[in-house]
């Protein structure tokens, strides 16, 4: 069958072919009882729309990216939180007869193949996801003038709108537990450095154990499981003493409490653990993982509903949501 055309809308609705790309390209020159004549016609028909033909006269893709600067083994691994985001920001953005342009930048290549797509018109809009302090990302696509949000705080001085979760307080709530709990030697296991996620949850320790007149005990990770096993090795040889730590994300927790059953270390009896998160898995440990829970699946919605306001001209503040401290067995 041969594909309706926009002339046999017309002639079905009995309108010019003006009219009826008026109405398929969303236009409010037109009456409501012309503007109803013409989806009757489109519905009988089974007429579907010429996108690159309609993104020729709106100006408009309907398509938004959807950046996330980590290599794939990063993206498709353990960690919860990309495909959370991903489907959270996904499902808003189809509810808003969005296409998502999913993009890995993991790589000088693939930061110059998504620059060059970005310039060349193909998306309305950015989101980007996962930036470290090197990324050039934000600025480049700053300068192209096309609406974008980061989801977290952007790690480079570049004015973009973001939202993110309140990493510093989580962190000082998640450290105050522990000293309500009469904890005295509190470690942590940061997050990467370059990550503002890493630096804003290292800094809600400190000043808490700040406030309490306790020295700080710090090792790094990378926000994976095995560089918490890693760094939980080191924080007991370096402090055999020590009687807590706060874990800047779930995953690094759970590597921690391998270690320390490895050690011979009873959790919480010997070293209580507080971790960052709260992906589903912190339910099923041994034993179950007191952490900070942040809002994704929130903060991904809310990202969306920031560029799709961008669009029609609305604010570009920043949005911050609260944490919340989940208390389990671990601590």
């Amino acid at each position: 069958m041969k594909r309706p055309t926009l002339e046999a809308v017309a002639a079905r609705a009995g309108v010019s072919r003006a009219t009826v790309s008026r109405v398929v390209n969303g236009q409010m020159t037109v009456t409501p009882q012309i503007r109803d004549a013409v989806m009757r016609a489109v519905d009988e028909l089974g007429y579907v729309p010429n996108s690159a033909a309609r993104s020729l006269v709106t100006q408009r893709t309907d398509s938004i990216a959807l950046v996330v600067s980590e290599p794939p083994t990063r993206v498709f691994s353990e960690d919860p939180m990309f495909s959370t985001v991903i489907r959270s920001a996904s499902v808003e953005l189809e509810a808003a007869d969005k296409q998502v342009v999913l993009m890995l930048g993991g790589s000088a290549q693939s930061h110059a193949r998504i620059e060059r797509y970005i310039a060349s018109g193909h998306v309305d809009g950015v989101m980007l996801i996962s930036m470290h302090g090197a990324d050039p990302l934000p600025s480049a696509v700053a300068r192209m003038g096309v609406p974008v949000v980061s989801y977290g705080r952007p790690p480079v001085p570049v004015p973009l709108p973001y939202v993110d979760n309140d990493n510093v307080g989580g962190a000082e709530k998640a450290v105050r537990h522990l000293l309500d709990g009469g904890r005295r030697r509190i470690a942590t296991i940061a997050g990467p450095q370059d990550m503002i996620g890493g630096q804003d949850r290292l800094k809600g320790y400190r000043d808490a154990l700040r406030e309490s007149d306790r020295r700080s005990i710090v090792a790094v990770g990378d926000f994976t499981r095995e560089s918490g096993a890693v760094a939980m090795r080191h924080l007991l040889q370096d402090d055999p003493d020590l009687d807590a730590v706060f874990v800047a994300n779930d995953l690094m927790a759970i590597g921690a409490l391998q270690t320390l059953r490895q050690a011979g270390r009873r959790v919480p009896d010997d070293v209580a653990v507080v971790g960052f998160d709260d992906i589903e898995a912190a339910r099923y440990t041994e034993p179950p993982l007191t952490t900070i829970r942040q809002p994704v699946i929130e903060q991904a919605a809310a990202m969306v509903r920031l560029l799709l306001g961008l669009f029609k001209g609305g604010p570009a503040d920043p949005v911050i949501l609260p944490t919340e401290l989940v208390v389990r067995e671990s601590a």
